[in-house]
């Protein structure tokens, strides 16, 4: 079932989303292709520790970390990524691997790779790993307040 919190929260912000619903898949790519999104437009939330508080990475599906770039352009100091053990009860209602980029909703902070910026749109895990929320990434921005910096690399 799609994150109520998440859903609660942009109805009372009076965003409009749509939800998508598709096929079982585990990897940002490989929802994309399912739910027929281009990997560019489909956003992955990826869990760090950055300067010893754990934070949301977001970038687009067909892209890497560069964490060398990435600390540089924030400025941190260290930035490492988080086991899932590590951060699995950070999300007590989201399937592991399928958390929203909403970290203001998680008490993260939250960095976005500049290209998801490009578009008038995106979409990303609701949650689950067969529901996707599409919706403006103006309205995102407004909502999240998210840290924007170029630090992802298209994977080869």
């Amino acid at each position: 079932m799609i994150l109520k919190q998440l859903v609660d929260f942009l109805d009372t912000n009076d965003v409009k989303y749509v939800n998508i619903t598709h096929s079982t898949a585990f990897t940002a790519q490989d929802v994309a292709e399912s739910a027929h999104i281009s990997g560019k437009e489909m956003a992955k939330t990826v869990i760090v520790w950055m300067d010893g508080a754990m934070a949301m990475v977001v970038l687009p599906a067909f892209s890497m970390v560069d964490f060398n770039k990435l600390k540089g352009a924030i400025g941190a100091k260290s930035i490492e990524l988080a086991s899932e053990s590590e951060f699995k009860d950070r999300f007590p209602s989201c399937e592991i691997g399928a958390m929203p980029p909403f970290g203001n909703l998680f008490a993260m902070k939250v960095v976005v790779d500049a290209m998801l910026a490009e578009d008038k749109e995106f979409a990303f895990n609701a949650g689950t790993h067969h529901e996707l929320i599409r919706m403006s990434y103006a309205d995102y921005e407004r909502l999240v307040k998210p840290t924007m910096a170029s630090f992802a690399f298209q994977k080869k």
